[in-house]
């Protein structure tokens, strides 16, 4: 049996490892390798990050001194399966050893990491990690790039093998949302508080909507310090409950700035809002272009008129919802699959001398 060591950044409840790596585990094992998972930080810090509070800096610590534990038996593995890096703030000496004398080893990448070294305001770490990101890029045997941006990259760097592989969903656990033509229309959100900020900079657009046509706002993993003028409508997020907190709106939004890191970011709330059949307004960035399909799936809105066009046209024609959201449905199933990005991933590792 074939052994994977799996080195996510995060325990199940951080999004991009949930998405990256735990929701492929059990196709892995289906397919009859063995895994083993070892993510860097753990529940501990991230219920600190998520709940604003400062990470306590023996837990850090700690996750790295269980890093390096974990890597002293890389040799046991076939593959070393590493999310972004294996040491953040720390030269890739690590990524040197596993590539010269260890199994080798594949990397992951969802977000445009590399930024926050190379565009740092630290004059240190900007010196000596500017270019971290691109030697673990060329190192590894494969690089994975949630989309065109990152994968450019990854060439740049010098990378042997890259792969495109956007975040998907896994089909058995979304539905499509049946179309109502009365009522109250809400437009969504769902994301992680962090990136609440981004729907804050629409805000006014949001309360003119609301007022002007029968909207509400929706937001899925907000925080209570958000205020809106108009009916506004909170829900906590927990993995089992996401699905139907997304079957509660009616319009999927995903506002980005035009930033560096922002175009590294993989659209991956826009495929949730589709695999439940809803239209969507996202801004002009990064690979929202790649999903959304002006005027035929949703909208790209690049301005506050456009994002305010967008939102009431939506809201006042029930029929165009409908259209839209099945044709963002369609997609979803053809391009956005769990199973589609597990045989392209498959067929990489096997294609790998001796694997």
């Amino acid at each position: 049996m074939k052994k994977i060591l799996f080195l996510p950044k995060y325990p199940r409840m951080g999004a991009s490892s949930r998405l990256r790596t735990y929701q492929f585990l059990p196709l892995w094992e289906e397919a009859g390798y063995g895994v083993r998972v070892a993510s860097f930080f753990n529940g501990g810090y991230l219920k600190d990050v998520y709940g604003q509070r400062r990470p306590s800096v023996w837990n850090v610590l700690g996750c790295y001194f269980r890093r390096f534990w974990v890597l002293m038996g890389a040799w046991r593995y076939d593959l070393i399966w590493v999310e972004k890096e294996l040491f953040p703030y720390l030269p890739a000496w690590a990524e040197w050893l596993l590539a010269k004398l260890g199994p080798g080893y594949v990397v992951d990448y969802d977000d445009a990491v590399f930024h926050r070294y190379d565009t740092q305001g630290n004059y240190l770490v900007r010196n000596l990690l500017g270019r971290k990101i691109d030697r673990v890029m060329a190192r590894a045997k494969t690089v994975f790039a949630g989309n065109e941006y990152l994968a450019q990259r990854a060439k740049a760097a010098g990378a042997k093998s890259v792969i495109l592989l956007p975040t998907v969903i896994d089909p058995n656990r979304y539905r499509k949302k049946e179309a109502h033509a009365s009522g109250k229309v809400w437009i969504g959100w769902i994301g992680s508080p962090s990136t609440l900020k981004y729907v804050k900079a629409i805000k006014q657009e949001l309360e003119e909507v609301c007022r002007e046509a029968n909207a509400g706002l929706l937001l899925v993993n907000g925080h209570d310090g958000f205020s809106f003028q108009g009916d506004l409508k909170m829900i906590p997020w927990t993995e089992a409950g996401e699905v139907e907190a997304i079957l509660q709106m009616d319009i999927g939004i995903m506002c980005l700035p035009d930033n560096e890191w922002e175009r590294g970011k993989c659209a991956y709330k826009l495929i949730q809002y589709m695999a439940c059949g809803l239209p969507v307004v996202a801004s002009p960035v990064g690979m929202n272009v790649e999903v959304v399909r002006n005027g035929e799936n949703g909208f790209l809105a690049a301005g506050s008129a456009e994002w305010k066009e967008a939102l009431l046209t939506l809201v006042r024609d029930a029929g165009m919802r409908k259209r839209l959201g099945e044709k963002g449905f369609e997609l979803v199933q053809e391009r956005f699959t769990l199973k589609g990005n597990f045989e392209v991933m498959r067929g990489e590792v096997r294609g790998q001398s001796g694997f």
